[in-house]
């Protein structure tokens, strides 16, 4: 019977593989590129393999062993770093994510009228890019002043890296600012946002580390995740009432932010939307929002009783958490490297990803019985934490074993009674 049992584990096992290995699409080569065959026997591309020779201007086949070529797929000419020129053929109909991003010396790029989708700012990160090119007659695409809009839903995909323009006003009429539409736009320091605009995608703008004046008008709903992550020089920002969602880190690493009003209207906010912004002692929520709170300073969400953020600029050195509080939240506690000491209550079930990570200086905690889950890297970089207090039989005990924690507990010594 028990080798029965290890056959057929053993053939579920196979059978599992086998199924998996069938769901990832062939890699085909043939030249510099790799390449997948996609429903209708096209080619999409996935690499490029001649980035580390110095080919500098590249014309891309419209034809790969006998395949036509109608993808450009995610990141696959990513990196390449000498490119200064590439032709895309008219075969090609869709461009994938980020598929030229930091190609940081391609200077000008032409989509054919063939194209009729991309992704995700496909030239992100190319310090050089000043042109890209549309025909006037483009159907699914246009060009204003250099700057890239999708037609039918009115998004602004891509701003040029390489512009020299210190402002910007981007055109009334346009609805939705397409996910990493700015980032790594250095030069810019200022941004004006039409009453047009309902949407602020993911990563809008991205390490845009001269902004410093933007204003968000009361047509936008949502602000996505990382929209503004890295924008050190921003010092203000005021987020309208029209918003109703906050994606997660999406005020990340503004360094010189210091204030900021979460408005009534917001109903969901991402994970630490504040993380590492080193200024900001200030998160200012309404007595009777209906979502959110703070007490002394801290953000919290009042329907699950979670701990979002608090403030990294805080300088005190021991906090406890209030009581009733069940979770902290996903990098709650992300870099505050002047806390050495966290009391948590017995309230408390839940330890997010990453909630005490980079807390340098942190050297005591206690976890109650009472949690029963902690996240990826919950205290990851607590170089100063010499020992984890926790139950005897706790769940926090065996995750300490788990990872190779520090920890002790109240009764650890009792056998010096017996």
């Amino acid at each position: 019977m028990k080798k029965f049992l290890v056959l057929l584990i053993m053939l579920m096992a196979a059978v599992m593989l086998t199924s998996a290995a069938e769901d990832e699409p062939t890699v085909y080569i043939s030249g510099d590129f790799k390449y997948v065959l996609l429903e209708d026997g096209t080619a999409e591309i996935t690499d490029y393999l001649d980035y580390k020779r110095a080919v500098t201007e590249l014309t891309i086949p419209a034809t790969l062993d006998g395949h036509s070529v109608t993808s450009i797929g995610y990141q696959a000419f990513y990196g390449c770093s000498k490119l200064t020129s590439v032709t895309i053929p008219n075969s090609v109909t869709s461009i994938g994510d980020s598929a030229f991003s930091i190609c940081s010396k391609l200077t000008s790029i032409t989509i054919p009228d063939s194209v009729t989708s991309i992704g995700k700012n496909p030239f992100s990160n190319c310090d050089k890019l000043t042109s890209i090119i549309v025909s006037i007659d483009h159907p699914t695409f246009a060009t204003i002043d250099g700057v890239l809009f999708e037609k039918s839903t009115k998004t602004l995909i891509c701003y040029p890296c390489a512009s020299k323009a210190k402002r910007y006003a981007i055109p009334q009429g346009i609805k939705i600012i397409g996910a990493s539409a700015f980032s790594y736009c250095n030069n810019l320091t200022s941004v004006t946002i039409p009453s047009s605009v309902t949407s602020i995608g993911d990563k809008a703008f991205y390490n845009c580390s001269n902004l410093t004046s933007i204003t968000i008008p009361d047509s936008v709903t949502s602000i996505g995740e990382y929209a503004f992550q890295g924008c050190s020089s921003l010092i203000s920002i005021t987020i309208p009432n029209s918003v109703t969602s906050i994606g997660d880190s999406a005020f990340s690493f503004c360094s010189k932010l210091t204030s900021i009003t979460i408005p009534d209207s917001v109903t969901s906010i991402g994970r630490n939307p504040f993380r590492h912004c080193d200024k900001l002692t200030s998160i200012i929520v309404s007595v009777d929002h209906p979502t959110l709170a703070t007490i002394d300073g801290v953000l919290f969400e009042k329907s699950t009783k979670t701990l979002v953020c608090y403030p990294r600029a805080f300088t005190a050195k021991i906090y406890a958490i209030p009581q009733d509080i069940k979770i902290i939240g996903d990098e709650a506690f992300y870099s505050c490297s002047s806390l050495t000491s966290i009391t948590i209550p017995d309230s408390v079930t839940s330890i997010g990803d990453d909630a005490f990570i980079f807390c340098d200086s942190l050297t005591t905690i206690t976890i109650p019985d009472s949690v029963t889950s902690i996240g990826d890297d919950a205290f990851y970089w607590c170089d100063a934490l010499t020992s984890i207090t926790v139950g005897r039989d706790s769940y926090a005990r065996q995750y300490c074993i788990d990872n190779g924690l520090p920890y002790t507990y109240p009764d650890a010594n009792d056998w010096l009674l017996d």
